[in-house]
């Protein structure tokens, strides 16, 4: 690539969050629902429709009618849906749960990325919520704009991904599962849903504050005695007298050295045959040749918005760590890009290992 062809292509860099919150905010303002509901309507129309000026409606249109997602008949100058009218209205919200997280979660606490990455803390936050020491995960707790847009998300990622973990995972009748990192349940009772066995009991491991809503998660789930909850911190042991450990969302979270402490933990706490299996996003083992674009994405979500370190690896790489840390990998599967929800870009892989030094 010459100097200039390199050059150019720093454009598509420079307009990117311009063109996120233009496409984002003509959802937000309601044209698009206007234009769904009844098309054939001028910029006029619109701004009336959505209280803003016609001119505005007329600059923030450019990039849709650009893009072929809106229509503009040149004589009237009436807009009405173009690409966006074949798509299911359902698909539109949950594209736009995952916009709304990017927007809330990620666009201001983004600006501080280069501070984040020296310090190795959350700048976004301190700088944006008074937010200092922790990360996205402890500023959810307090900051409601924050849960609703990441909490949101997280579930339909859960409802969509966990049923894909289960179908390629082995939990045989009766074994004793414990779920590192569990929260507040929903991993225990998707368990006992989707793998559920006479015998089966499934512990959820996390922090002691979530002990309280779990429990009364595993009631209403009508689960008591059949799932339970230890309170605790991963980095200081993890409970012995299992026979799998499920690792679901969790290990993207750390650097490698963190995630070596975390396998390390779970191998002590395993007898020799135990298993572990691990849900992680994973990153294409070519970055070059890859049309994904989770490598445009989970650098700067990690590192700057979420955990100030942290982020996945290659499958390759998690299976050395695995190795490293005394396991025998048994089984990888990854999801197929091609077969992943539109307008979604996460690759998701499995591994499951068994004890074996």
């Amino acid at each position: 690539m010459s100097a200039t062809a390199t050059l150019n292509r720093f454009t598509d860099f420079m307009v990117g969050p311009a063109r996120f919150m233009n496409l984002l905010s003509c959802f937000e303002l309601g044209l698009i629902d206007a234009l769904r509901q009844r098309g054939g309507q001028t910029a006029a129309e619109l701004g009336t429709a959505v209280g803003a000026t016609s001119n505005a409606v007329e600059q923030l249109l450019l990039l849709p009618v650009k893009e072929g997602f809106v229509a503009q008949d040149e004589a009237t100058g009436r807009y009405s849906l173009d690409a966006l009218a074949e798509v299911p209205e359902a698909d539109v919200q949950r594209v736009l749960t995952l916009m709304n997280m990017i927007k809330v979660t990620m666009v201001r606490q983004v600006f501080y990325l280069t501070e984040s990455v020296l310090t190795g803390t959350l700048v976004g936050l301190e700088k944006l919520y008074g937010f200092q020491g922790g990360t996205l995960y402890d500023a959810v707790a307090e900051h409601k704009d924050l849960r609703e847009s990441w909490a949101t998300l997280m579930d339909n990622v859960t409802a969509h991904i966990d049923p894909w973990f289960f179908d390629n995972i082995t939990v045989p009748a009766g074994a004793r599962v414990l779920d590192v990192a569990g929260n507040t349940g929903l991993g225990a009772i998707l368990t006992h849903r989707l793998k559920g066995s006479p015998g089966l009991h499934v512990t959820t491991f996390d922090l002691p504050e979530k002990e309280k809503e779990a429990l009364e998660n595993f009631r209403a789930h009508d689960l008591e005695g059949r799932c339970g909850f230890v309170g605790g911190d991963v980095f200081e042991g993890v409970p012995a007298g299992h026979d799998i450990v499920l690792i679901k969302h969790f290990l993207d979270m750390w650097d490698k050295d963190e995630v070596r402490r975390i396998l390390r933990s779970v191998h002590r706490s395993l007898d020799h045959g135990g298993q572990v299996n691990i849900l992680v996003p994973v990153y294409p083992e070519n970055t070059r040749e890859s049309a994904a674009v989770d490598v445009d994405f989970f650098p700067a979500f990690f590192l700057g918005c979420t955990m100030g370190q942290g982020g996945p690896q290659k499958m390759s790489a998690y299976r050395e760590l695995l190795e490293e840390c005394g396991f025998t990998v048994t089984n990888t599967v990854t999801q197929d890009p091609a077969r992943l929800l539109p307008g979604t870009f996460v690759v998701h892989g499995i591994l499951s290992a068994t004890k074996t030094s």
